[in-house]
C-alpha cells in the first residue's frame, strides 16, 4: 500500500514536498514514479527514480524545478517541488514498478491515493 501526502495550496513560486510512504511490504527493489492528473486531462508522468537511486528521470515541464528522491530504509519516496506554477495544479500520485524508472503509467502496478496540489496566482 502506498500513501501520498504533502499536497496543499501554495502561491506561485512556492514549494511543496510530497511524500509517498509504503506499508505492508517493502518497495525498496521497485522503481518509484510520480504522476499527476489535472481536471479534464490525462494522467501524465512527472518523475521517476530507480530503486538504486542511480537514475532519475523528469518530464520536461518540471525539469530543473522538481527533484525526486527516496529513502529505502524508510520505505518512503519524495518529490520536492520548487518554483511552482499554476499549471502544476493537479492531483499527484505515486506508484511503483518492477519494470524500471518508466514514464508509462501502464507499467506501474501499485498506486497511492493521490494528493491535491493547487498553485494559486
Amino acid at each position: 500500500q502506498l500513501q501520498a501526502s504533502g499536497g496543499g495550496l501554495v502561491q506561485v513560486g512556492g514549494s511543496l514536498r510530497l511524500s509517498c510512504a509504503a506499508s505492508g511490504r517493502t518497495f525498496s527493489r521497485y522503481a518509484l514514479g510520480w504522476f499527476r492528473q489535472a481536471p479534464g486531462k490525462e494522467r501524465e508522468f512527472v518523475a521517476s527514480i530507480t530503486w538504486t537511486e542511480n537514475s532519475r528521470y523528469y518530464a520536461d515541464s518540471v525539469k530543473g524545478r522538481f527533484t525526486i528522491s527516496r529513502d529505502n530504509a524508510k520505505n518512503t519516496g519524495y518529490l520536492q517541488m520548487n518554483s511552482l506554477k499554476p499549471e502544476d495544479t493537479a492531483v499527484y500520485y505515486c506508484a511503483v514498478t518492477v519494470v524500471g524508472a518508466s514514464s508509462d503509467h501502464n507499467h506501474y502496478m501499485y498506486w497511492g491515493q493521490g494528493t491535491q496540489v493547487t498553485v494559486s496566482s
